[in-house]
């Protein structure tokens, strides 16, 4: 049975660009209203104009919502936050929004590694922390954090981030359980290489080579949200058809 979710309102970080702008995107084409966050305005108010070309060509009348923020900075995530909450509450949260750094660990700085920790770790938790009040009043609350295959192994020159995605992923799982019984649910997709601007720098082996699309991820995310079932999806991997399974 799937679930319609139009009405419902969203927030994806990371919207700017890649995966988060195709989720965006998405969700404002399944009739969600959408905010927006990221860096960069004027990359927000591109996804911006997308997802209302989106929304209207399904019939919706709903407009996207762009903030920029810095998912660095804790008082720049309450900023948004209270922003959300203004607009009329949340029922969805996407944690999208991540970078990379590349090379051996002994090469890493240690400002280099924080900031890795603070945007793919540190953030989600922030806002995890601060929507619940949010999502709490929602009928149908779900978090979507995207982790990595990275999560599950540890892969060379990658320390920074392989050590923020697996923070990412077990908070993911304690946190599922500590609100399962309250009616929000958590879930985690994992990718493999995913045709971004960031898989060029964590792998430029893969340049050219068949890779995950960001649509790919709009489809797992749109599985998730749309199929809330008495069967509860909590993970969703996904790998590159050039990659052996399992």
């Amino acid at each position: 049975m799937k679930t319609n979710i139009a009405g419902e309102r969203a927030l994806v970080t990371g919207a700017g660009s890649g995966i988060g702008r195709a989720v965006a995107v998405r969700l404002a084409s399944l009739g969600c209203t959408v905010t927006l966050a990221a860096r960069t305005l004027e990359k927000l108010e591109e996804t911006a104009a997308l997802c209302n070309a989106a929304a209207r060509e399904a019939g919706h009348g709903t407009d996207a919502i762009a903030h920029t923020c810095d998912l660095m900075s804790e008082q720049s995530i309450l900023s948004l936050v209270r922003a959300v909450a203004d607009e009329g509450g949340l029922d969805i949260l996407v944690n999208n929004a991540g970078i990379v750094q590349a090379g051996p660990l002994e090469g890493i700085a240690t400002e280099q590694f924080d900031a890795v920790m603070a945007t793919n770790a540190r953030a989600p938790f922030i806002l995890m922390r601060e929507t619940l009040p949010l999502l709490r009043a929602s009928r149908a609350a779900e978090i979507v954090n995207v982790c990595s295959v990275v999560a599950h192994a540890g892969y060379p020159n990658q320390s920074a981030y392989v050590a923020s995605k697996h923070a990412l992923y077990g908070m993911s799982k304690s946190f599922a359980a500590e609100v399962y019984d309250e009616g929000v649910r958590v879930h985690v997709i994992s990718p493999g290489g995913v045709l971004t601007d960031m898989v060029a720098i964590a792998r430029p082996d893969l340049t050219g080579t068949p890779m995950i699309v960001p649509d790919d991820m709009a489809d797992a995310v749109e599985y998730l949200l749309c199929h809330r079932t008495d069967a509860v999806c909590d993970e969703i991997r996904l790998h590159r058809v050039t990659k052996a399974p399992f």
